[in-house]
């Protein structure tokens, strides 16, 4: 991701590791260190020292990906180097737990892939998912199987999200994270019978927790947020990444539709 040797792949490729090597496409070897982990986004970057310049990613903007959008998935997957395999983004903001059962206690998940079907296997952890211009749009971190194969979907972490936390990660040694001190859940049928919604859009405040930012600034158990700055949030996990880019003291437009 830079000329002088920083790298970001994924938490779990590195975790609990006493030596990292890392293999250039030219062959060439290095030793690396951990710069920094955040097993909340399952990201981490490492640093190797060479001479002369790497050669950095081009980034490009995930959230401008297009459902049905293709996108290329790249990766060492079964020791194969620099394998490329095609498949087009399905979903956005795809929630499925995976860092919850991975993580400790005290770690919040933030989980918000790119859903695609591009084949992805054990190896390609931590690759570049480029768009067709081959601007890197996300991390490919995950598969959904059954036999620890591919089986049709697979799932990266957003490169707007990875920017942020490689930036915290660079400047501060680890990742600087904002709460809005808040419950949420998606808005669900039974949910907008009950509390008389007009539409399913938004996600609903469960609970604002007393003496948090978002009870501070007047968020109520009941409310329904519809954006978070510009961007509008129908699910959990779009929220949680759209506060997950922010920092604790950043100040956000949040707008709410007040319960009745």
């Amino acid at each position: 991701i830079s000329s002088d040797g920083y790298i970001v792949t994924n938490n779990h490729v590195i975790e609990n590791a006493t030596e990292i090597k890392v293999i250039l496409n030219d062959n060439s070897e290095y030793t690396a260190k951990v710069v920094g982990a955040d097993p909340s986004t399952d990201l981490a970057v490492l640093k190797i020292e060479g001479k002369g310049n790497f050669i950095p990613m081009a980034f490009g903007n995930s959230d401008n990906l297009k459902i049905g959008e293709w996108v290329l998935a790249v990766g060492n997957p079964f020791n194969l180097t620099s394998t490329v395999t095609a498949g087009i983004v399905s979903a956005k903001a795809r929630n499925i737990n995976l860092l919850a059962e991975r993580s400790s206690e005290d770690v919040v998940p933030i989980e918000s892939f790119i859903q695609t079907d591009a084949a992805v296997n054990p190896g390609n952890s931590g690759g570049a998912l480029v768009n067709t211009k081959g601007e890197l749009v996300g991390i490919n971190t995950a598969i959904a199987s059954q036999t620890g194969a591919y089986s049709g979907y697979s799932f990266a972490i957003p490169v707007n999200l990875v920017e942020k936390v490689v930036k915290d990660i660079l400047d501060y040694g680890i990742v600087q994270r904002a709460y809005l001190g808040i419950q949420i859940s998606p808005i669900t049928q039974e949910i907008k019978e009950k509390e008389n919604l007009p539409n399913l859009k938004g996600v609903y405040v469960a609970k604002a927790m007393e003496g948090g930012s978002a009870a501070d600034a007047g968020l109520e158990t009941g409310d329904v947020i519809l954006k978070i700055g510009v961007k509008e949030v129908n699910s959990p996990a779009q929220l949680q990444e759209e506060i997950g880019r922010k920092r604790p003291g950043d100040k956000v437009v949040v707008t709410v539709r007040k319960k009745n």
